[in-house]
């Protein structure tokens, strides 16, 4: 189950970063389909049940940093790690703004 979920979340992951950064930017579609990458663990728009952080409501700046931190394997985590290397920067970027403007 978990080889399926990475393997399907690479592939958006693919799909989303073939796009331009304009056409991401203003697709909020696009922008969407990004974020529901991560809506398995951490809930429908970032509210996440249970002991997984919510995003909805995180700060930009905050998410960013974790996110690069994930990806650069400084913070520790069970699965973030390998997910975070699937996203490029503008990616993260893109998701904190969508998150940081969903009420918690």
């Amino acid at each position: 189950m978990a080889a399926r979920f990475v393997a399907g979340t690479a592939a958006l992951l693919l799909l989303v970063s073939l796009q331009p950064r304009s056409a991401i930017a203003q697709d909020s579609g696009q922008v969407r389909s990004l974020a529901a990458t991560c809506s398995n663990c951490h809930g429908t728009d970032g509210r996440a049940l249970g002991n997984i952080p919510s995003l909805a409501g995180l700060s930009k700046v905050y998410f960013v940093e974790q996110m690069r931190a994930f990806k650069a394997g400084t913070r520790p985590a069970t699965v973030m790690q390998q997910l975070a290397k699937g996203y490029t920067d503008e990616q993260f970027d893109t998701l904190a703004a969508y998150f940081a403007a969903r009420p918690k």
